[in-house]
């Protein structure tokens, strides 16, 4: 009874442990009194912001064609919704289309004029992406803006059907080879409208989590159940997504591309990501920082922000949170890293055959 009693304690204090490094991560990048009184930053804006608020001062948005990612709930819905009121065509793929043409619906009877497509994508899937990206270019539509949102937490281990860790497959390289596929589009309709186009891909501060060398452990998880950790793997998706934007950006200056390239904490909020981490201890921490917790609106605030706002023009690579500009990791602000990763995920998305890694090598292609 006493060792049973024992390790039950110890199990509780690692959950504890567990849910307060999380809470910790959310808000690492943010001044704590700030974020708490929810003071504005010098963007004007600051953690209690809404989306609306924020892209008040933004142009007329008619002209403007968007992709959105994961639009069909919390954060990316929202997003959608407030670019709609403001009059931007959407596009909303997905992988469940009947859960988008739900998300379709419920914007529609708010703002009529609204103009939507709803696409099938599956993010984990590589042939997804090529084949959302073909019926998108037929359809022979500008686009200005790409917003990379969609995220998944798997607590459970899984592989795509390309051979990589499922996190990492949804999160992150979907979306590589996303907006590889359509930044000749992106370039060509700035080009055309001299509208400047946006990318911005939404991370969290949990990227600050990961230490280590990336592919080492990709590789690691992929091959090996037995050392997935489910949190570790997520903060390695996100700090991907940082490290992607950086390189991005740089890579878009050198081809003097009119688009942009920017990366967002949108800040703790329960969306169904959160809710899969439901439980006792979590619902505790969640609520001992309640006044951390943003609304959805608040949450998609900074996204709008950085995607629409005339203050940005000609800013990317940066990291925003709170609708300000924040810092990153040490490893998230590393070029070398950011090249390393580019250079890995264009083996990865160029495979005939599954990925399979050497974690000390990186890639080793059979």
């Amino acid at each position: 009874m006493y060792r049973k009693s024992g390790i039950a304690k110890v199990r509780i204090s690692q959950r504890v442990h567990r849910a307060f490094r999380w809470l910790e991560s959310k808000v690492s990048s943010q001044n704590l009194p700030h974020v708490l009184i929810g003071s504005i930053g010098p963007s004007g804006y600051g953690s209690k912001s809404t989306a609306e608020q924020v892209t008040d001062n933004s142009p007329d948005l008619r002209s403007i064609t968007a992709i959105i990612t994961g639009a069909t709930s919390g954060i990316g819905a929202e997003t959608a919704r407030v670019l709609a009121k403001r009059g931007a065509r959407l596009v909303l793929p997905a992988r469940s289309l009947k859960a988008a043409e739900d998300a379709k619906a419920r914007i529609v009877s708010e703002f009529p004029e609204s103009e939507i497509l709803v696409m099938p994508l599956d993010l984990s899937s590589l042939n997804s992406v090529r084949n959302f990206v073909g019926e998108f270019d037929s359809l022979n539509l500008p686009l200005n803006l790409l917003i990379n949102n969609a995220g998944k937490f798997s607590h459970d281990h899984a592989i795509s059907e390309d051979g990589i860790e499922m996190t990492f497959a949804t999160n992150y390289l979907g979306h590589f080879l996303l907006t590889k596929l359509l930044l000749k589009k992106m370039i060509e309709t700035a080009k055309m409208t001299g509208v400047q186009g946006r990318i911005v891909n939404v991370s969290s501060s949990i990227h600050s989590w990961f230490s280590g060398d990336l592919i080492p452990y990709l590789g690691l998880i992929t091959r090996n159940k037995r050392y997935y950790d489910a949190t570790r793997a997520y903060a390695l998706s996100k700090l991907a997504n940082v490290l992607h934007t950086k390189e991005l950006a740089q890579r878009l200056k050198r081809m003097e591309a009119n688009v942009t390239a920017n990366c967002v904490h949108p800040g703790i909020v329960r969306t169904r990501l959160t809710r899969d981490r439901e439980g006792l201890i979590t619902d505790l921490v969640f609520f001992l920082a309640s006044k951390l917790l943003k609304t959805i609106p608040q949450a998609a605030a900074t996204t709008c922000y950085v995607a629409t706002h005339p203050r940005l023009v000609n800013v990317t690579a940066k990291y925003f949170a709170d609708c300000n500009e924040a810092w990153t990791s040490k490893l998230g602000s590393n070029s070398t890293e950011a090249a390393r990763l580019w250079s890995t995920s264009e083996i990865m998305i160029s495979r005939i055959s599954k990925a399979v890694f050497d974690t000390f090598n990186g890639l080793d292609s059979k």
